[in-house]
């Protein structure tokens, strides 16, 4: 643990911003699974979970959490299945 103040403010910053990080990134990885299931399934829903898979991959993106082309090859390979 650091002994500086400035740099105990960072670590606590840090920590806080990598749990949110990781919370984005666990939403959007479970929206895409399921969107993916969903249209293997031929479900009826499959459009407007593939539609808030892609919102999410935006968001993510959009927050640093991808690179702005895996945002785009996800969401070109979900409109694939669509």
């Amino acid at each position: 643990m650091p002994n500086i103040k400035s740099a105990i403010k960072r670590v606590k910053t840090n920590a806080s911003a990598n749990e949110q990080n990781a919370h984005n990134k666990s939403t959007m990885r479970t929206a895409v699974k399921k969107a993916e299931t969903a249209s293997l399934n031929n479900e009826e829903n499959a459009k407007d979970l593939i539609l808030s898979a892609i919102k999410q991959v935006d968001k993510a993106a959009s927050k640093g959490l991808l690179h702005k082309n895996t945002a785009a090859r996800k969401k070109a390979q979900l409109m694939k299945k669509a």
